[in-house]
C-alpha cells in the first residue's frame, strides 16, 4: 500500500457518498493523519508504506477520518479548525464554522474604526472569530463577546488563550444576546453575525450545515429577521452616541434590515458586499442627538 493508493481509496469512498470535494478532502485528510505536508506527500506518495506501528496507526486514522466525512460531518470539525483572518481557530460542532463571507464584516471594521480605545462588543460570539480576530488585527483592548451557548463560550475562551497576544484580555459572558451583559455598559462599537436563516431554508442546505452545524447558530426563525429586530430594537440602549453598528446578513436581507436600523435611529446605513458580489454587512452610526 502506497500514500498514492490510500489517497485514491478515500478519494472513491467519499464520492460514493456524494462528496462535491472528494478529491481535496481525501488529501487533506491524508495529509493529517501522516503528518505530512504536500512538498513530502508528493515526494513519497509512491513508496510503499512501512509496517511499523506509527505508520499503520496513521493509516487508520485515515480512514476513520474518511468514514466520518462519507457521513457529512464538516471536514473543519473532523480536522478540529478552520482559517479565518490568517488566524487558525478550534471549532467543534458548538459552534458555527468561520466563513469568509463573515471576514467582511471584520475587514469593515478594521478599516473604519481605527481607534484601539472604542469599547467593542460582540454579540453570538460562537467561535470568537470575529471577537479575536479584531483584538489581534485591529489592537482593540476592551472588548466583550456573548453567546447563548456555554459550550460556544468554553470554545471562544479557548481560542482566546490560544491567539491573543500578550497583555489582550477579552470578557465572554453566556447568555442571550444583551442579556449576558452583568452590568449596564455602554460600547462605541456593536457587531454580529447572528442567526439569520429562516427555518423553512434550513432544511434544504447541505448536510454539513443542516445535520452537523449548531440550529442555535442559524435559525432566524420564520423570515429570518428576529434577531435583528432585537438588536436594532436594543442596539440604542448600550451603543454611545455616533457608536456603530455592523452586522453580518443574507444575500437578500439588507433592504429589510436596514429598515430596521432607521427605525431605531441609525444613519449613514451602508451595505457592503463580499468578494462573490452578495450583500453581506451592514453597517450604521447611532445618532448623537438621541
Amino acid at each position: 500500500m502506497t500514500l498514492h493508493q490510500l489517497l485514491n481509496e478515500g478519494t472513491g469512498r467519499l464520492k460514493r457518498a456524494g462528496n462535491p470535494e472528494a478529491a481535496g478532502d481525501a488529501r487533506r485528510l491524508l495529509l493529517e493523519a501522516f503528518r505530512l505536508d504536500t512538498v513530502h506527500f508528493l515526494m513519497n506518495r509512491m513508496e510503499p508504506l512501512g509496517c511499523e506501528e506509527g505508520i499503520q496507526q496513521a493509516a487508520d486514522d485515515y480512514r476513520k477520518m474518511i468514514e466520518k466525512r462519507c457521513r457529512r460531518i464538516p471536514l473543519q470539525y473532523i480536522l478540529g479548525c478552520q482559517e479565518f483572518m490568517g488566524l487558525n481557530f478550534q471549532v467543534d460542532s458548538h459552534v458555527l464554522i468561520p466563513r469568509q463571507d463573515t471576514e467582511t464584516l471584520v475587514e469593515l471594521v478594521l478599516q473604519e474604526q481605527k481607534d484601539q480605545n472604542k469599547k467593542v462588543l460582540d454579540l453570538c460570539t460562537g467561535s470568537g472569530c470575529i471577537a479575536i480576530s479584531l483584538a489581534v488585527l485591529g489592537g482593540c483592548y476592551d472588548v466583550t463577546a456573548t453567546d447563548i451557548s456555554p459550550e460556544a463560550i468554553k470554545v471562544a475562551e479557548k481560542n482566546a488563550a490560544k491567539l491573543l497576544k500578550e497583555g489582550q484580555k477579552i470578557r465572554f459572558l453566556q447568555g442571550d444576546l444583551l442579556d449576558a451583559l452583568k452590568e449596564q455598559e455602554t460600547y462605541d462599537i456593536l457587531v454580529s453575525n447572528p442567526p439569520y436563516i429562516p427555518t423553512q431554508i434550513i432544511r434544504g442546505l447541505e448536510p454539513e450545515v443542516r445535520d452537523h452545524e449548531p440550529l442555535l447558530a442559524l435559525d432566524g426563525d420564520q423570515d429570518g429577521l428576529s434577531f435583528y429586530r432585537r438588536i436594532a430594537k436594543d442596539a440604542g440602549t448600550i451603543l454611545n452616541p455616533g457608536g456603530a453598528i455592523y452586522l453580518e446578513i443574507g444575500h437578500d436581507q439588507a433592504e429589510a434590515v436596514k429598515a430596521l436600523l432607521e427605525e431605531a435611529g441609525f444613519s449613514d446605513i451602508r451595505v457592503v458586499k463580499d468578494l462573490p458580489g452578495k450583500d453581506r454587512v451592514i453597517r450604521g452610526d447611532l445618532s448623537r442627538n438621541r
